[in-house]
């Protein structure tokens, strides 16, 4: 049964693409944040093993109050590392294995990008889609991604 929440079925069909988009997005961030979390090593090993746990396991919430999201708007989830990949603007770095600063770099530029974008999806929900819910939902998302921005800018400074 289809929603019947005031919003058309063409814009809940935008709104899911727009989420799937940033559902994809968040995968490759967890994978990512995942994968240095493995790779790290150095002299401040322990701090940024545990830094990069934490920060995984929070998208790892995300991830899923997004498809969450997905579902109660209507739609079928996405849910294929092909699919995240193809709806995806961040990029893995595959066969790469980048040191400590490295590491903090990459992914304080794809979480400044996911801030970025989700800023656009807030002003498209709140505007062109009258979707408050969805608005505010990606706000959330997107001040904890500006948090983890600020973490990771510190370690650079």
């Amino acid at each position: 049964m289809k929603p019947n929440i005031g919003i058309s079925e063409k814009k809940l069909e935008d709104i899911t693409a727009l989420l799937s988009a940033v559902l994809a997005n968040e995968m490759v961030l967890y994978i990512k944040t995942r994968k240095f979390h493995w790779n790290v090593c150095g002299e401040s090993f322990m701090e940024l093993h545990k830094l990069f746990e934490g920060q995984y396991r929070e998208l790892e919430e995300y991830i899923d109050a997004v498809a969450e999201r997905i579902s109660k708007l209507g739609a079928k989830t996405i849910g294929t590392m092909k699919e995240f990949s193809s709806l995806a603007t961040l990029k893995e770095a595959a066969g790469k294995y980048p040191g400590q600063k490295e590491m903090l770099k990459e992914l304080l530029d794809d979480h400044e990008t996911t801030i970025k974008q989700l800023r656009k999806h807030v002003e498209a929900c709140s505007t062109k889609y009258s979707d408050a819910g969805t608005a505010d939902f990606l706000t959330g998302i997107m001040e904890v991604h500006e948090t983890t921005a600020w973490i990771l800018r510190r370690y650079l400074n």
